[in-house]
């Protein structure tokens, strides 16, 4: 008898369906992002993009150039085999695949806020590129790998019985399983492909 009730219940939710207002237009009534911001830049009296302003100041305010300099990664990418000549091949592949130039330049106005950020970010970045540069792609694959063996082994081991296990599980997936695999794996790949 209450599965009959469900049943008439569910049919008359779904017959009141065809009471409602439907959306008349299937195309957006606004520009995308892309396009809109494009012609939003902010920018001062002599036409420059402050945003792009605003970095160059922190890149000069932080020292950035002299750290990197300072703190030998250029000394140890081309110790690694990383040159100049090496990332024309990157540059080749974008001029191959102009997909990827319209994407990078549909996400410009999106991107140019975050680049002071990076900028501040640089200097607490350094050493880690420095030693990055210096470990060979193999390793980088390992790590990521073994990382998923730590995540796999966290789910296993670690039982379901309370939130917080299942949490700890979680959160072991997203950073070992995902986090750190995407990271080493794309950094292995980016630094075989450089070295080459």
């Amino acid at each position: 008898m209450v599965k009959f009730g469900v049943l008439v219940a569910a049919i008359a939710f779904v017959s009141t369906e065809a009471f409602v207002p439907q959306h008349q237009s299937f195309f957006p009534l606004e520009p995308l992002a892309a396009t809109s911001e494009v012609d939003n830049f902010i920018v001062d009296d002599l036409g420059n993009n402050l945003a792009i302003k605003q970095l160059l100041t922190t890149v000069q305010e932080k020292s950035i150039l002299k750290q990197v300099a300072q703190s030998g990664l250029l000394s140890k990418a081309k110790k690694a085999g990383v040159s100049l000549a090496n990332l024309e091949r990157v540059l080749e592949l974008g001029a191959k695949n102009p997909d990827v130039l319209v994407l990078a330049e549909a996400a410009g106005p999106d991107i140019l806020p975050l680049l002071p950020t990076l900028a501040e970010a640089a200097p607490a970045a350094l050493p880690i590129l420095t030693f990055a540069v210096s470990v060979r792609p193999v390793v980088l694959g390992g790590i990521g790998l073994l990382s998923i063996v730590f995540a796999a082994g966290t789910v296993i081991l670690i039982p379901d019985d309370t939130v917080a296990q299942v949490a700890i599980q979680t959160l072991a997936v997203g950073v070992l399983g995902l986090g750190v695999p995407a990271l080493s794996l794309g950094g292995a790949s980016v630094l075989s492909s450089l070295t080459k």
